[in-house]
């Protein structure tokens, strides 16, 4: 398969819209999250996304195959929660491992699919690896500043098991994505480069931050920059943000990173801001729209959608895209 880095240097890639919003569309119950292997389990499991890929894989497969067609060139495993911290709420954290391999099993096999009748047109899978429950940095107790949820080696082990399992599944590259708290980042990337080590691989690796409100910063208080600068020290193929903030939101934080960045630039914004039901209103074209910003300005070289997002939303960014050349840029890890 032709390496993602070469392809980065000829076209903008374009990365797929939002997992959750296409799965709404099933209105699957609390039975079928739980499917026949887990219909004794003692906790409710509705609304464990992640979980569908082993009790509703022809689901997961389908949304894959929707993404694809609609012309993404990438797409995200169903894995944003996949971690022991994340599945502790559901008491899941023996299933960690199994949770991981089915998703990125079951996006490579779409993947391959695609690329079989478009040779020309080869589909990468992104390990998902999202942020956790958890926060490294700040204290989720407001009369207790210095404690802390959760230590560094605690979510070192936990990301690890998760890459892994990205990587035994099939996963081209790994996406450490939706970064609130740098240090939690780091912990994914110092995981990702033990588990590169021992097993003498290379993959690349998408890092995606997200500005959380209108002062631009994330929300452990960094600027775009100061993000920037934090995990600069790793060999990255691309840096960007996305969710939080529609696609308008995002640009002057894009500038920032197109400036000072010598790597590939991503952005994958929501669907706009969300309205007061906590739905996302804006169109494929409204958003293809604003996309057109990024794209006369040279600030990215993938692009993609996040909450709200859907496979039209993703067409639309597909079609704009094609017609303008990537941003340049220098490093390619």
């Amino acid at each position: 398969m032709k390496d993602i880095r070469e392809i980065l240097k000829v076209r903008i890639l374009v990365l797929d819209g939002a997992m959750g919003t296409m799965l709404q569309r099933y209105k699957f119950t609390e039975e079928d999250f739980r499917g026949e292997r887990f219909k004794d389990w003692k906790h409710p499991l509705q609304g464990n996304n992640d979980l569908l890929s082993l009790t509703q894989p022809e689901a997961i497969a389908d949304v894959h195959r929707k993404y694809f067609a609609a012309g993404a060139d990438i797409v995200e495993t169903n894995t944003f929660s996949s971690t022991t911290i994340a599945m502790a709420d559901y008491y899941m954290e023996d299933l960690v491992y199994e949770l991981n391999y089915e998703s990125a099993r079951i996006a490579k096999m779409v993947a391959n699919e695609f690329t079989e009748r478009e040779p020309n047109k080869p589909r990468f899978v992104a390990g998902s690896i999202g942020p956790t429950n958890k926060t490294a940095s700040m204290s989720p107790d407001v009369n207790d500043p210095g404690y802390r949820a959760i230590s560094f080696d605690e979510l070192r082990i936990a990301y690890k098991l998760q890459v892994e399992a990205l990587l035994d599944g099939g996963s081209d590259l790994l996406l450490v994505e939706t970064i609130f708290d740098t240090l939690n980042a780091k912990a994914a990337l110092f995981a990702i480069e033990e588990v590169k080590e021992e097993r003498n691989i290379d993959v690349p690796i998408m890092v995606s931050g997200t500005i959380t409100d209108a002062s631009g910063r994330t929300l452990s208080g960094q600027t775009a920059e100061a993000f920037l600068i934090s995990i600069s020290h790793i060999p990255i193929l691309s840096v960007g943000f996305n969710c939080a903030l529609g696609a308008s939101q995002l640009v002057p934080h894009l500038e920032v990173l197109a400036t000072k960045s010598e790597h590939a630039v991503s952005a994958h914004p929501n669907a706009g801001l969300p309205n007061a039901f906590g739905e996302y209103d804006e169109t494929p074209n409204q958003m293809a729209e604003q996309i057109r910003e990024y794209v006369e300005k040279g600030l990215v070289n993938i692009v993609g959608g996040c909450c709200g997002t859907t496979p039209e939303h993703i067409t639309a960014i597909a079609n704009l895209v094609k017609d303008f050349k990537p941003r340049q840029f220098s490093v390619l890890h």
